[in-house]
């Protein structure tokens, strides 16, 4: 076991500039519900073109605010409020009703996924229909 050793800094000794504290302890952000329906709507058009990391990493986010977002937002928390409001955790009851909204668009898109599925098999199967109908005629043409 190695012990690295301790350096002492004087109290007024200033950090390296490039030190990510270097200007002193930053104040924790606070974003108003305008500001996180603006976030949400620009790093899911930015997920689109697969350029929600670089998104995250540009605006300083992390994924699990856009999660948490996401949660209010479709639980109607985030819907009519003003500036400076306070956004609270969801209550159990708006939590099972973005979670039921989840479920809903995620069965609408696999059910849109099986309709589109099951048009192309009913055009695949008319079309092998009638390619086996030419077929049948050909061949009867043959055999006069």
């Amino acid at each position: 076991m190695t012990i690295s050793p301790t350096v002492l800094v004087e109290d007024n000794v200033q950090m390296d500039p490039w030190h990510p504290r270097a200007a002193g302890p930053q104040r924790r952000r606070a974003f108003s519900a305008a500001d996180k329906l603006a976030h949400l709507t620009a790093y899911e058009q930015a997920c689109e073109s697969n350029g929600g990391g670089a998104y995250l990493r540009r605006e300083g986010l992390y994924s699990s605010l856009i999660s948490e977002w996401r949660k209010q937002r479709d639980a109607g928390v985030l819907d009519g409020k003003k500036p400076g409001d306070k956004i609270g955790k969801l209550t159990t009851e708006q939590a099972e009703i973005a979670r039921l909204k989840r479920e809903l668009e995620r069965a609408n898109k696999r059910l849109a996924t099986t309709e589109t599925a099951l048009e192309i098999m009913g055009k695949a199967h008319s079309l092998l229909e009638q390619l086996s109908e030419s077929a049948d005629v050909d061949e009867q043409r043959k055999k006069r």
